[in-house]
């Protein structure tokens, strides 16, 4: 009995990018590539409205598993390839079909003829592909309206495919059409969440997060790298900037009125921020803020700690409640890794009484007697670029970012 040996993938929104579409299914092929990299026997393949993965005995369950997780699709199948010949055709969708016999009573045949050379048409195969698994198969029957069974018949240029089922795709845009962000990246739920819904929209993200030692430990740190890894899984490598914050932290903690405190550390962390942004090409800042959650993100802190950069500031969390982002975070697999109980540095030296609406007049006046540009110097001087894969980790010193 013939077996499935191709994964047949189509898009979603791609079909809607016009003049851009090779681009964005170029930029989808190599995510696809690199999420399959464990399977070299797998071959990646473009063809008009379709990516075809041949599986030379891969395992396709793990196949599959891996294409999930990917922004762009929006739904795969295990399929089976026979030649543009009917004959060919009909024993190949029967064969499809059997793979199912036995558990469904009813099917329906869907053919499309996108290879417009083939010369029979769409409804002619129907009938007779439909004919032939009726022949050939017992206590079966056809149902064009409730199916148990749909089988897919696309005739295209370099074959024809027969599928079964669908499994649903990430959908979302390829990692990488939408230019690079950064990500402000903490040890909680919001801003994993935040930046996988970035990638969704097709950003690619390299990650900032703010490390306070002795203050904040390694277990700290090593949780903001495993979740950087989690992230990988549905795109490509990421880069994650890791900032010296301990002397520009005990400083705002020493000079600035407690109140005022949590403000004037985003500002900072803001500015610095902003200068990884520039010298990496970015073109936005990502952060995990959602509207009134916390005392940081009221419009008027967001508005007062914006003032420091010209940079946009996306945030994709900003319309959701905690349960939707912990849902998401539970979905991705972020969250067991969020909880784990290892302070950031934006819990330590938290005081009780942070301004809810924080002016701007007021923040820089207290920033003047911080001095803080020196601080800022060299925490930028002095970051360490990590770059996250989904198993290895390659470190080396940032260095000239002013």
């Amino acid at each position: 009995m013939m077996i499935y040996d191709h994964i047949l993938v189509r898009y979603g929104e791609l079909a809607l990018k016009g003049k851009n579409r090779g681009d964005f299914e170029k930029t989808l092929k190599k995510n696809v590539q690199h999420a399959l990299k464990d399977h070299p026997a797998c071959k990646v393949k473009r063809t008009y409205g379709r990516m075809v993965i041949e599986l030379h005995g891969e395992n396709p369950q793990e196949v599959m598993n891996k294409l999930s997780v990917i922004f762009g699709i929006s739904s795969f199948s295990l399929a089976m390839k026979s030649m543009n010949d009917l004959e060919q055709i009909k024993e190949t969708a029967l064969q499809a079909y059997r793979q199912h016999e036995g558990e469904k009573a009813t099917f329906k045949v869907s053919a499309h003829r996108s290879y417009k050379n083939f010369p029979v048409r769409s409804q002619e195969l129907n009938r007779q592909v439909g004919a032939h698994i009726l022949r050939n198969t017992e206590n079966v029957s056809v149902d064009v309206h409730n199916p148990d069974v749909e089988v897919t018949v696309e005739v295209r240029e370099q074959g024809t495919y027969m599928t079964c089922g669908r499994t649903k795709g990430a959908g979302g845009l390829p990692v990488g059409t939408a230019g690079k962000v950064t990500l402000m990246l903490s040890g909680g739920i919001d801003s994993p969440v935040a930046g996988y819904l970035a990638m969704k929209r097709g950003a690619e993200i390299e990650a900032v997060h703010f490390h306070s030692p002795p203050y904040t430990n390694e277990r700290a740190r090593k949780k903001v790298e495993d979740l950087t890894r989690v992230l990988t899984s549905f795109g490509r490598p990421i880069t994650l900037h890791v900032v010296p914050f301990t002397e520009l932290q005990k400083a705002i903690h020493a000079h600035i009125p407690s109140h005022y405190a949590m403000t004037i550390m985003r500002r900072m962390m803001l500015r610095i921020t902003e200068q990884i942004t520039t010298k990496i090409n970015a073109k936005a800042i990502v952060n995990g803020e959602s509207l009134g959650q916390v005392a940081s993100q009221t419009l008027e802190s967001m508005h007062t700690i914006n003032e420091v950069t010209n940079v946009p500031v996306l945030r994709p969390l900003i319309t959701m409640d905690k349960q939707e982002v912990v849902d998401i975070s539970k979905e991705i697999g972020t969250y067991p890794l969020s909880i784990l109980p290892y302070e950031d540095c934006c819990t330590i030296f938290l005081p009780d009484d942070s301004v809810t609406k924080p002016r701007r007049e007021k923040a820089a006046l207290y920033e003047k007697g911080l001095h803080f540009e020196p601080y800022i110097e060299k925490a930028v001087n002095n970051v360490e670029t990590l770059t996250i894969g989904r198993s290895t980790a390659k470190t080396e010193v940032m260095d000239d970012l002013l």
